[in-house]
């Protein structure tokens, strides 16, 4: 364990984390929504410090990540829980059970693990909230920039703004779930708010490079004027932030049947309209996952789900010497 940042102690034993948007108030002896921040005598405590639930070395299309070193490896970790309570919690195995198998990593060692991993580009933060983590992770990436390598965190965007400017000079990329574009989703599938998503979005776009995923779900997220909305409000901050749509599956608290791949491929279809670069995730359509040129439409990279093959040698298209939105 190691003490938290970002919480005030008011009076007496009870401590208020200004870690995320919950602010939760916790009494002596117990957890944040989030189920790792403990208030010990007054003190909050972080439980996940230095414990690694699984790590990998990924394809960095995994994440996904389609803009940012196409067809580079990035070395994956997580730990355990999150802030969220998502209904559709597809890694809720680790991010909404309270008692998870870890092993102990100082940050030194994280790093010169993820040092050691043949053709590794750097470390991403994954499989369950990176945010909660948050005083590992900022330790580790302070370490891990000075060394050279990149830093890429996939997150819910749930964090409150003063935390989120003070890690976000280490970070290199990030992916952010959005998960709809209504609060009432926010508040009844995910125990969670919309606008301060919308908040992170903004500000890490001008200090990172910034991919966004939304899982569609049949009749809860998946409307056409919802996408229309969504994609639009991305196009006011920049038309060229990459969208993915992803295929839900049944998983822990949601039986709903799984999102047929037309109606996936259809919300790809509705928010070209406002974006450069929308992809479809998770299902066969090689059209969806290709990377076309914004300007002549020709071929840039094509992808079969985690294999990518790159058609241009440059920064530029070689058909009409466009500048290519993406980090290589």
């Amino acid at each position: 364990m190691k003490e938290a940042m970002f919480y005030q102690n008011p009076k007496g034993d009870l401590v208020v984390c200004s870690l995320c948007p919950h602010g939760c108030r916790i009494k002596n002896g117990n957890f944040g929504i989030c189920r790792v921040r403990k208030n010990i005598d007054g003190i909050l405590y972080t439980t996940n410090y230095e414990r690694i639930s699984s790590w990998a070395l990924d394809p960095i299309e995994k994440k996904p990540l389609y803009h940012f070193y196409p067809g580079s490896l990035i070395f994956s970790v997580g730990s355990f829980g999150c802030n969220f309570r998502c209904k559709f919690c597809q890694n809720w195995q680790i991010a909404q059970v309270a008692q998870v198998p870890t092993q102990e990593v100082s940050p030194l060692k994280l790093v010169e693990i993820a040092e050691s991993q043949k053709d590794n580009l750097g470390i991403a933060f994954t499989y369950n909230e990176p945010t909660i983590w948050y005083e590992y992770v900022y330790d580790v990436v302070r370490i891990s920039k000075e060394r050279g390598l990149k830093n890429v965190l996939v997150t819910n965007g749930f964090i409150e703004e003063k935390p989120l400017r003070e890690i976000i000079p280490y970070i290199d990329a990030m992916n952010i779930d959005l998960k709809a574009f209504k609060e009432d989703f926010y508040r009844d599938i995910t125990a969670g708010k919309l606008s301060p998503v919308l908040r992170t979005i903004e500000i890490s776009k001008k200090f990172c490079h910034v991919e966004i995923t939304t899982l569609l779900i049949p009749g809860l997220n998946d409307e056409d004027d919802e996408i229309e909305r969504l994609a639009f409000w991305i196009s006011s901050i920049d038309k060229r932030i990459p969208l993915h749509f992803s295929k839900y599956f049944p998983n822990y608290k949601l039986n709903l049947p799984p999102t047929p791949v037309e109606r996936v491929k259809r919300a790809r279809q509705i928010a070209r309209n406002f974006l450069y670069y929308v992809y479809t995730g998770n299902i066969d359509d090689e059209e969806g996952s290709t990377t076309y040129c914004k300007k002549c439409g020709a071929p840039l990279i094509k992808r079969n789900y985690y294999n990518t093959r790159k058609l241009i040698k440059g920064d530029v298209c070689e058909k009409c010497h466009e500048k290519l939105d993406i980090v290589m």
